[in-house]
């Protein structure tokens, strides 16, 4: 007959069934080898009466409830201690609730964790097939042995959280990086930011090292003499700079030789900088200086990388010669496609809206004052500043009525591909009417009409174009929400871009350490030594010829294949090549996260991340 195992004197205390033929609660460390586990019974039933987490993942044994459906509600039935034969003392009764491993709760940034030597109370250990194990700390109170579920001991996880979209959206680039951001948006964002930093193109004359809070001015644009004038008879020039104080970039339209007649001038563009569209370049501030060796008006307005004016992007390589204006011959694959000139007329037309809704005018608006940011975003630019060099000599309303105007000829010049359409507006509706769609035609025709309302007899505003649009708004919207849903798929495949940076760590931790438990040789025994022969293997390898493998792909494939726990074996030679180990990835990750373990809990443990 088997013996029972002998008692050993420990602080734990197994939670067992209770007895159906005993009226008392029997605890025993004893249990018989052969005997079938039984279901354990839930602690917050021994201490507290109930378990508030009964029915919503506990996997513990709850006793059946009386049934009060013929008594009407009544408060939970709570058990005396002093009727359970428990070893439990009463001061543990004021032990926080315990919180079953397969509760989820929120999981804080920090988490502590106190020396095993510290604690003095009692520690529960619950071992169950379909729940982690259950570690226990002392949160720094007296009394308080359980885990607290405001600061709970929290371990990076086990598992990796590399998936292939969070969001379901149709893979419209049929792109093969399922795990990872796609190699056109990081490229494209790498080259966003390479422009910020870029050096300058077109440098023909002299810049001046700091302007007003800004400095490294560079240029974004020729400084020729036979550039076009912007506004009456001044020039204008563009530069890119970095404020001195925020260190954000910033663009700054310069125009050149112009006298502001009072300060006071400036407050004009104070409610543009209040306004904030997504269709509109933002305007900070506007100043003027000397720094130029002449009396300069200069406007900041935010920078956007890579983008480029609709004069550069599809009518300055189209634009006839003579003085003649006719409409070039255009081949089919040269016209801009229907979508994407839909996509700019309800891009305009909403930023026009809420301009004109604030009481504000563009008063210029043409393909050099728009510019196209990617993937067909329009943020029209040099906002207030026809405000702020040209007084209003007319009624706002007026302006709205050449806004409404200019918008039209903004569009036909898109269809057409040219930027002098001329005024002969038949013609080149004509045009667009066999080349687009008769909506189209419409919409463009009521734009560049200056008629009055023919039933209410007012200005025709430019809300009304929104009849025109119809269904192409909601296409609009579909394909802004397909964009974002893109986006955040590629996002989602970052979110476990610092896995790597945290398994380096525990290498840092762990390799070379000189003393750990009053043990000199502790990182170079057992587990510990695996892990340093492994790390010699990704960071300490040569080639055949003794060169050292610097190769950054060596170190992410290996990182990688350690990091999941891949069953592919590996041969780990000692540095005096007198021995060798043939182990897989999974078995280094074992040792990693034993020896991490071993100084988590250790006598000298702290912060865990």
């Amino acid at each position: 007959m088997p013996q029972p195992p002998p008692q050993t004197t420990s602080n734990a205390i197994e939670i067992v069934k209770p007895s159906s033929s005993s009226s008392n609660v029997i605890f025993t460390n004893n249990r018989r080898i052969g005997d079938t586990p039984q279901p354990r019974q839930c602690r917050n039933v021994l201490i507290y009466g109930s378990c508030k987490y009964e029915g919503k993942g506990c996997s513990f044994q709850h006793p059946p409830r009386p049934d009060s459906s013929l008594e009407g509600p009544t408060e939970p039935v709570r058990m005396e201690p002093s009727r359970v034969a428990s070893p439990i003392s009463l001061q543990h009764l004021n032990a926080p609730e315990f919180v079953p491993s397969s509760i989820p709760y929120t999981t804080p940034s920090e988490a502590t964790i106190s020396s095993p030597t510290s604690i003095t109370a009692i520690q529960i250990q619950i071992q169950n097939k379909d729940s982690h194990a259950f570690d226990a700390g002392s949160s720094g109170k007296s009394g308080q042995v359980y885990m607290d579920i405001n600061h709970p001991i929290t371990y990076p996880p086990n598992y990796h959280l590399y998936n292939k979209s969070a969001v379901p959206f149709p893979d419209i680039a049929g792109t093969q990086h399922g795990f990872f951001v796609s190699n056109d948006i990081n490229y494209e964002l790498q080259q966003r930011m390479h422009d910020i930093w870029a050096p300058p193109v077109h440098v023909s004359s002299p810049v001046p090292e700091e302007i007003h809070n800004y400095h490294s001015i560079v240029p974004l644009e020729a400084l020729t003499l036979d550039r076009r004038k912007y506004f009456g008879h001044w020039y204008s020039s563009c530069y890119r700079a970095t404020n001195t104080r925020s260190g954000q970039v910033y663009t700054l339209r310069r125009l050149e030789n112009f006298r502001l007649t009072h300060e006071s001038a400036l407050a004009s563009i104070e409610p543009w900088r209040q306004f904030y569209h997504p269709n509109i370049v933002s305007i900070r501030e506007a100043f003027t200086t000397r720094a130029f060796n002449d009396s300069s008006l200069v406007l900041v307005y935010d920078y956007h990388p890579l983008s480029a004016t609709l004069y550069d992007k599809y009518l300055k390589s189209r634009t006839p010669s003579g003085p003649s204006h006719r409409i070039a011959k255009i081949e089919p694959i040269d016209i801009i496609p229907e979508p994407v000139i839909w996509s700019f007329i309800i891009q305009i037309a909403n930023a026009m809206k809420a301009t004109h809704d604030r009481g504000l005018a563009f008063r210029v608006l043409d393909s050099t004052k728009v510019l196209l940011t990617g993937h067909s975003r329009i943020r029209i630019n040099c906002c207030g500043m026809a405000d702020l060099i040209g007084p209003e000599i007319a009624d706002i309303s007026t302006y709205h009525q050449e806004d409404i105007i200019s918008f039209g000829r903004l569009m036909i010049s898109l269809c057409c591909r040219t930027a002098n359409p001329g005024s002969n507006y038949p013609k080149a509706l004509d045009f667009i009417g066999r080349t687009y769609s008769l909506e189209l035609k419409n919409a463009l025709q009521f734009l560049v009409t200056p008629q009055l309302h023919p039933t209410h007899g007012s200005p025709k505003i430019i809300g009304q174009i929104f009849d025109f649009i119809g269904g192409r708004l909601l296409d609009e919207m579909d394909s802004i929400q397909l964009r974002s849903d893109s986006l955040e798929s590629q996002l989602a495949c970052e979110l476990e871009n610092g896995r790597l940076v945290r398994l380096l760590s525990k290498f840092g931790f762990i390799n070379e350490r000189p003393e750990f438990a009053h043990d000199f040789r502790w990182s170079e025994t057992g587990d510990k030594y695996i892990v340093k022969l492994f790390r010699d293997f990704v960071f300490h390898s040569v080639d055949p010829n003794g060169h050292p493998v610097i190769s950054l792909t060596h170190v992410l494939t290996h990182l990688n294949k350690l990091d999941s726990g891949s069953e592919e074996k590996l041969m780990l030679v000692s540095r005096d090549e007198q021995s060798c180990l043939v182990v897989s990835y999974k078995e280094v990750k074992r040792c990693v996260e034993a020896a991490f373990r071993e100084l988590a809990i250790g006598p000298s443990a702290g912060t865990v991340f």
